[in-house]
């Protein structure tokens, strides 16, 4: 078949050239037969200022991040380390940029006071002491906290983004309040400011990695995290310049209680706001809790359909602050939260098989699990990824124990802390008498399944937007077992 001839004015190729934001940048375009391509660049129309703001934004800014990009970086700041000291850096909104430098200028002043500056009394060898001891302190409560809660960054890095700056601001009260006090406890006062300040720097740090592994969407986290040190920069810059003619006008001791009051009030309330901003897409234990509470109302009403909630949802109603491990039933209609019990995920064997051992000398609901029962609890669990066991007692909130199998992935984990929920919760519903705790973990897990199944609830969580490869349920190191 003979080509179709095409007519001469007819453009033969028509190519454009965009950017990483969609835009226009270039077009092509060459005439049928034509020996030339004619290039034509778009009129710039975003002036001098966005050219400006591209220094300070990540490239492809708003479709290479997250839409809770801006917000978040409207509000906060972050501390970092510098030569073994916390600094306060600042991002993008003034008005917490100023409140943060201000704040830690008059801090740094009453650390010099209460080091001595100014005192003839005062020697160079004890200053160097002291500073040594708050370093000393400082590094130990380091290796400590990032030992015993590393693990739980990630998941609740927004929990621990704020309380960052709760233990910044907490070390300049401190540090504005040693001058007052006796040599003596000046000391100690000064070292528990230190320690702070550290635990800062470990919370901070870790949580801005996961924020900004969270709002880097086209694999450009290192890009993003260079622009953040821009904007970083010359807020500070403006920051410190601002606070450098303020300060000098803060000379009583009342003017300087109140402004640093002023002052950390507004950097602690922006922060709050940005982290609420955040709509993390993947379930922790207390998003988790709220998506699940929709499965639970869709199944035990019987509805045909299930519509869960997106991340935007879930974090306009998510706290900041949650108790660790616990299992809460929501009812949106009516406005409930209600504390239904308490799960424990990647726990040891041993737990597990305590409750077997132990007497209890409470009135229990069922009849204490006997060793020789054990193995009816491995075969309930043989086909999944995980193995449950309950502690019910009358007057108590229930516990749950999780053992995780070697191989299982976060759906596995996901099923097993949708199966406690389910099962503080709709327990009860066709309970026959007598029915002892391990055949009513087997009911109910046949349920759960059935759940799974009829609503394709994984597949919804998928198609709201969760990311439910990336595992953020376990809050310590946990253990996995191998059955033979």
């Amino acid at each position: 078949m003979a080509p179709t001839k095409k007519k001469k004015n007819e453009f033969a190729i028509n190519i454009k050239e965009i950017d990483e934001s969609k835009n226009v940048v270039a077009t092509y375009n060459a005439a049928y037969e034509s020996e030339g391509i004619l290039v034509s660049y778009p009129e710039n129309k975003s002036g001098f200022g966005r050219t400006v703001l591209n220094a300070f934004l990540p490239a492809g800014y708003p479709h290479s991040v997250t839409s809770d990009y801006l917000e978040y970086q409207v509000y906060v700041s972050y501390p970092r380390i510098v030569g073994g000291k916390t600094v306060l850096n600042t991002s993008q909104d003034s008005l917490q940029a100023f409140s943060s430098s201000i704040a830690g200028m008059l801090s740094s002043r009453a650390v010099l006071e209460g080091i001595g500056v100014g005192d003839s009394q005062a020697s160079p060898t004890q200053a160097l002491l002291l500073s040594v001891l708050q370093e000393s302190l400082g590094r130990i409560a380091t290796i400590i906290f990032a030992h015993r809660l590393g693990s739980s960054l990630e998941p609740e890095c927004k929990m621990y983004r704020l309380l960052a700056d709760i233990f910044n601001d907490s070390a300049m009260i401190l540090a504005c309040l040693s001058p007052a006090l006796p040599k003596s406890l000046r000391v100690a006062v000064l070292a528990v400011a230190s320690t702070l300040r550290s635990l800062c720097g470990v919370a901070a740090g870790s949580s801005k990695a996961s924020l900004s592994a969270h709002f880097a969407k086209v694999g450009n986290l290192g890009e993003l995290n260079a622009k953040d040190s821009s904007q970083e920069t010359i807020i500070s810059l403006l920051g410190m310049l601002t606070g450098s003619l303020v300060i000098s006008h803060i000379t009583t001791k009342f003017a300087t209680w109140a402004t640093l009051i002023l002052l950390l009030s507004i950097h602690l309330f922006t922060n709050y706001l940005a982290v609420r901003a955040v709509s993390m897409r993947t379930l922790n234990r207390q998003r988790a809790n709220l998506v699940f509470s929709s499965c639970l109302h869709a199944f035990k009403n019987k509805d045909s359909g299930m519509k869960l909630l997106s991340p935007e949802e879930v974090s306009r109603q998510e706290r900041i602050f949650e108790k660790d491990g616990v299992l809460r039933s929501y009812d949106f209609r009516l406005g409930r939260n209600d504390i239904r019990g308490y799960c424990y995920i990647g726990v040891p064997l041993q737990k597990i098989l305590s409750l077997f051992h132990r007497r209890v000398l409470h009135v229990e609901i069922s009849p204490s699990p006997r060793l020789f029962e054990f193995p009816a609890l491995l075969e309930v669990y043989k086909n999944e990824g995980y193995i449950m066991m309950c502690n019910i007692i009358a007057g108590m909130r229930p516990e749950y124990y999780i053992v995780v199998k070697e191989g299982a992935e976060n759906r596995d984990l996901l099923k097993g802390w949708l199966h406690a929920l389910y099962h503080t919760t709709l327990w009860a519903v066709g309970r026959k008498e007598g029915e002892s705790v391990i055949e009513g973990l087997e009911r109910t897990r046949e349920e759960v399944e059935g759940m799974l199944e009829s609503y394709d609830v994984f597949g919804e969580l998928e198609r709201a937007g969760w990311d439910i490869k990336t595992g953020a349920l376990e809050t310590r190191s946990g253990t996995r077992v191998r059955i033979g």
